[in-house]
């Protein structure tokens, strides 16, 4: 929820989903111009959610985040689909400057 304050103080539209499954409906149903998902999630993760969303979208800019370091070595495997890997714990700042460099 920080990051999702800190997302709409810097101007962002910000849309949240539950789990994977319910964000990747809500990206079916809009033209969301950047998704920055966390890889550990009920329903999808965030791998298989970023592999969908470009499969539908293509060129559809993606962060991930993760706690994990095997799960952001996994997700290093995507370099073609994914923006970047924030790990956590991140700082405020740098969810808005890695989305104002995934828009860029």
């Amino acid at each position: 929820m920080m990051a999702q304050k800190a997302l709409q103080e810097a101007g962002f539209v910000v849309d949240v989903a539950p789990d994977g499954s319910a964000a990747y409906d809500a990206l079916k149903a809009t033209a969301y111009d950047l998704l920055i998902t966390d890889i550990m999630m009920p329903g999808l993760d965030g791998i298989e959610l970023a592999l969908l969303a470009t499969q539908d979208r293509p060129g559809l800019p993606v962060i991930l985040m993760s706690g994990l370091a095997a799960q952001r070595a996994r997700a290093h495997n995507l370099d073609a689909l994914v923006r970047e890997v924030l790990a956590k714990p991140f700082s405020l700042a740098e969810i808005r400057d890695a989305a104002r460099r995934a828009l860029a």
